[in-house]
């Protein structure tokens, strides 16, 4: 099963990505200035996953990847793929998971292992 992972960049915005049971991202979201907002995303994606469209493209440098439309606006991106079929395994994936994936917030960088 997938999962939902929101994290804070180094720039202070929070964003979050959709990683594979396996622990591969699949997508990441765009930047959110509040993380709340993160979970308002995520909880609409979750519920509307059968209206999301994925834009297929391939790159300059030949790798695959989709861009993630929901309700006539860009969520997400997803990472590069080498072929077609891995990129459609990605696609399936989400379709099949994320209506029931949860989500882990590691927006508060805490050393969750402790100090050495």
């Amino acid at each position: 099963m997938g999962t939902f992972v929101i994290v804070q960049r180094t720039s202070g915005a929070y964003k979050y990505e959709f990683v594979s049971r396996k622990g591969k991202t699949i997508f990441t979201s765009n930047d959110f200035e509040l993380r709340f907002e993160c979970e308002d995303q995520i909880e609409q994606l979750k519920s509307a996953i059968e209206r999301c469209v994925f834009l297929r493209f391939k790159s300059s440098g030949g790798k695959f990847f989709f861009r993630l439309i929901l309700d006539d606006h860009e969520v997400a991106v997803s990472r590069r793929y080498t072929t077609q079929l891995l990129l459609q395994k990605g696609i399936d994936e989400i379709i099949k998971y994320a209506d029931k994936a949860e989500f882990l917030d590691f927006s508060a960088a805490e050393d969750i292992f402790g100090a050495p």
